[in-house]
């Protein structure tokens, strides 16, 4: 049995999502789920949407945007979910058909409380849009750390630090310079070393590999909190997928300064790829912020950049 559903992560002023809870007598009876339904035939993603958190939850969604999508097999049915991020919507939610509801942030929800298909849908509320890769002056750490501190102040909640050109010994430095200034600001950082980066998953909030890393790794690390990857190619996408990482970085997208003759995805690509993979997926390779919205539209959690969140 094949079944496609639109469902919703509508958030609240605070940043809460709101969960409802299955009926004990249905397929995964019990467990909470974001709201939504099946489309019916002839019915678009969109149209179901709004079609079902009416019936469902006496709402009308005024702004949505494409937040991931998922396929997943339960054995007796295929099921294809579109997902969408509601920040608007006029009406109070309510459980018109006697479901329970609650207010969680992507923080306080346990994965495990969960379908299966939903569980990656909380990593991406979890999951920043914007995602820094850091740039110059790592020799230079004040520099450094002014220019990150510059690039918090401006939004930025996930920070990967790389820095190839420092020793071990210099980088450990660096990271521990860096980490009290992402910890007090509440942003996320990884850890990004060519050679033996899994040894690093105690110094920061998680790691971050190289394509040639992911290709060695069977499995997710237990010690690391989030676990990312750097792809190029499906194969790659799908080895993050089963190793179960937490996202990956997906370029080159757009023709890039620094690597100007190497091939690029281009947009229809992207999104081919990205439609395969039940992972959320950062856009990387000559992108800026302005991109977000396009990127969205085509399946990705966001944009990650070095010299668009990097302040000069």
């Amino acid at each position: 049995m094949k079944i496609h559903v639109a469902a919703a992560a509508i958030l609240d002023e605070s940043g809460r999502v709101l969960i409802t809870q299955r009926a004990e007598n249905t397929h995964q009876g019990g467990l909470w789920e974001f709201p939504g339904g099946k489309l019916e035939a002839g019915e678009t993603a969109d149209a179901a949407l709004s079609r079902e958190l009416e019936e469902e939850l006496g709402i009308v969604p005024l702004a949505t945007q494409p937040l991931i999508r998922i396929r997943h097999d339960y054995g007796d049915r295929h099921v294809l979910l579109d997902f969408y991020r509601v920040t608007a919507y006029l009406g109070e939610a309510r459980g018109l058909e006697g479901q329970p509801l609650q207010w969680l942030s992507p923080a306080e929800m346990e994965p495990e409380a969960f379908p299966a298909a939903d569980r990656p849908v909380i990593t991406a509320l979890q999951l920043p849009q914007h995602y820094l890769i850091t740039g110059r002056d790592a020799e230079q750490s004040g520099e450094f750390l002014s220019r990150l501190s510059m690039a918090i102040e401006r939004g930025i909640q996930l920070v990967q630090l790389r820095a190839h050109e420092l020793s071990d010994s210099a980088y450990r430095q660096l990271l521990a310079e860096v980490l009290p200034l992402c910890r007090a600001r509440g942003v996320k950082l990884l850890v990004n070393r060519p050679q033996g980066v899994l040894e690093w998953h105690s110094e920061a909030d998680g790691l971050h590999l190289t394509a040639h890393q992911l290709q060695s790794l069977s499995r997710r690390p237990a010690a690391a909190e989030l676990i990312g990857a750097s792809c190029h190619r499906l194969e790659e996408v799908k080895m993050a997928e089963r190793a179960g990482l937490d996202y990956v970085l997906l370029s080159p997208v757009q023709k890039t300064t620094t690597h100007p003759q190497a091939d690029t995805l281009g947009w229809p690509r992207f999104t081919e790829l990205v439609d395969q993979v039940n992972l959320p997926v950062y856009a990387l390779g000559g992108l800026c912020a302005e991109d977000l919205p396009k990127a969205v539209s085509r399946g990705a959690q966001g944009i990650a950049a070095i010299s668009a969140f990097w302040p000069e």
